[in-house]
């Protein structure tokens, strides 16, 4: 890799584009790749249709489409032209969007044709532009085409503005489990500096291909999935449909990735839906000497179904289910738990595949500080906080939660609670506005109960709340396991009511010979309708359990 000296964004263009000239860099899964030597003047063109629209320095563009070259390359340009990138989650309704865009002040969107109908509103307030071959669509002033001899012009006559490292690249909308979004500020520097110093556990060659299949509109894909791989050489593939079975396992054939990033959730569903009923199929999985050699031979099969080639797959976003972990650690899956927050740019620990301590989260990113804040004398629990330079300036045009996010001696409050060893290696146990206090002084994690509920062969996914008598838990049941109760019974009502109770209960019982006694739950209560979740697929807590009264 090149000597990072700027920690700009355009410096990353420049850098790879001349560095790695030949080497296949963005394309669809099937498709026809871009060369890194193809980036520098298509953005440069992108940049000079930004100039030829109005867009100045300082500017805020927005990009809202699902992952693919086109998305890059609009980053890419929006970047060498002085702007500000806004990336939108495919997931918010339009009028979240609209939101993102006034509370911005966007003046030009880049949408791809699957989301147009979520900004086609905003056409007579901004600038509407095709992602796809980057023709306008609409603005206010009734400007129909781009004359491509001006453009032609532009392109050729344009001078990148002077960057610093330290001005904007992006503001980034979260949509968390608390109910808060913020627009997140993150400069150049703390993109560039975040995913130089994630080299401590990842470093990608020329000859690495990655599969994506998060958004790039979040931080984690943007900076571990795309930044990363652009810095060092690598090829990124992208799915053209969500990462479901039938999309993934073709695309698993065909790019044979060395690298992907996941959420818990999609190799949780894997292990769950295939692998465990696999094992638990093999009457010697019981017998305690054989589950490890088992295991293994499983493991053989997933790596193989994922490829046959990876040697990274991150996982982030979440916490890793107990029970999956365990397994991906004894089958010697070349997993890798990352921690980060979009304020962080946003890994700030992690550990390198093969190097991973069971149910721990990691050491501390490359350059980066973590300490824990007004820790407990008798657990040593207390909030994660970190200092380095990817550490962002603050929320736009929000100085009462900027204040409140950092401390006097301008630490960043993670909000998380963990505890560290003395080596250096950080545990996260829970958020610290869902910890649960209990009754005799014990600090609960409705976390670490939800992953024992959700291993249960019953449950598909969990929620778990105190109520100022208890802990109640809502469990949303797996389709299978309501069919096979009304399969049961004969009175369609009565007979399912009681199927529910005693598989409510048996779920109870079985979690809490498995927790600890102050952890343990009053009442489980069935959850019908799936739980609304925020992009990367975390339940929404804050509406629970105001949804059910």
């Amino acid at each position: 890799m090149y000597t990072i000296e700027r920690y700009t964004i355009p410096e990353v263009l420049e850098k790879s584009s001349l560095y790695y000239n030949e080497r296949p860099a963005l394309s669809m899964v099937g498709g026809t790749a871009i060369r890194y030597r193809e980036l520098e003047p298509r953005t440069k063109r992108i940049a000079a249709l930004l100039g030829l629209l109005g867009i100045a320095k300082g500017d805020r563009v927005a990009i809202l489409s699902e992952s693919r070259p086109e998305w890059a390359l609009a980053y890419f340009g929006i970047t060498r032209s002085g702007a500000i990138a806004v990336p939108i989650m495919m997931d918010f309704l339009p009028e979240q969007v609209a939101a993102i865009l006034e509370h911005s002040e966007s003046r030009l969107v880049f949408v791809s044709k699957r989301f147009l109908p979520k900004v086609e509103a905003e056409s007579a307030r901004r600038i509407i532009v095709s992602l796809e071959g980057f023709s306008l669509l609409s603005a206010p002033d009734g400007r129909a085409a781009i004359d491509e001899a001006a453009l032609n012009a532009a392109t050729k006559s344009f001078v990148a503005p002077k960057i610093e490292a330290d001005e904007l690249a992006s503001i980034l909308y979260t949509s968390g489990t608390m109910g808060k979004s913020k627009g997140v500020m993150l400069t150049h520097r703390n993109l560039v500096f975040d995913a130089e110093g994630a080299r401590k556990f990842i470093v990608l060659r020329r000859t690495d291909r990655l599969l994506s299949i998060l958004p790039l509109a979040h931080a984690y894909e943007f900076t571990i999935g795309f930044l990363i791989p652009m810095m060092q050489g690598s090829a990124v593939y992208y799915l053209d449909r969500p990462p479901s079975a039938t999309a993934l396992l073709p695309a698993l054939a065909a790019v044979r990735p060395t690298i992907m990033l996941s959420v818990p959730l999609v190799i949780e569903k894997v292990y769950r839906s295939s692998v465990q009923p696999s094992l638990e199929k093999i009457g010697l999985y019981k017998v305690k000497l054989f589950k490890p050699i088992l295991e293994r031979i499983a493991g053989i099969k997933l790596y193989k179904t994922f490829g046959g080639k990876l040697r990274f797959f991150g996982l982030g976003g979440a916490p890793v289910a107990a029970d999956v972990e365990s397994f991906l650690h004894n089958a010697h899956f070349p997993y890798s738990i990352g921690y980060g927050l979009t304020e962080t740019a946003p890994l700030i620990a992690g550990n390198k595949p093969g190097k991973v301590r069971v149910h721990t989260t990691g050491f501390p990113s490359g350059g980066v500080e973590l300490r824990i804040a007004d820790s407990r004398p008798d657990t040593g629990e207390g909030e994660i906080q970190a200092r380095g330079k990817n550490v962002f300036p603050g929320y736009y045009k929000d100085p009462e939660r900027t204040a409140q996010a950092f401390t006097a001696d301008h630490w960043f409050r993670t909000g998380d609670l963990g505890v560290m060893d003395k080596k250096g290696r950080v545990t996260v146990r829970g958020r610290l506005k869902t910890m649960i206090l209990g009754s005799s002084g014990e600090n609960i994690y409705p976390e670490e109960i939800e992953a024992v509920l959700n291993s249960s062969p019953y449950v598909l996914e969990s929620l778990v709340y105190g109520d100022g008598t208890g802990l109640t838990a809502l469990v949303n049941l797996k389709p299978e396991v309501l069919e096979r109760i009304k399969s049961r019974v004969k009175d369609e009502i009565e007979g399912v009511e009681v199927g529910l109770v005693e598989t409510l209960e048996r779920i109870k019982r079985e979690a809490n010979g498995r927790l600890q006694v102050f952890s343990r739950i009053n009442t489980v209560e069935h959850q019908v309708e799936p739980f609304e979740k925020t992009p990367k697929q975390s339940i929404k807590r804050f509406l629970y359990p105001i949804k059910r009264k």
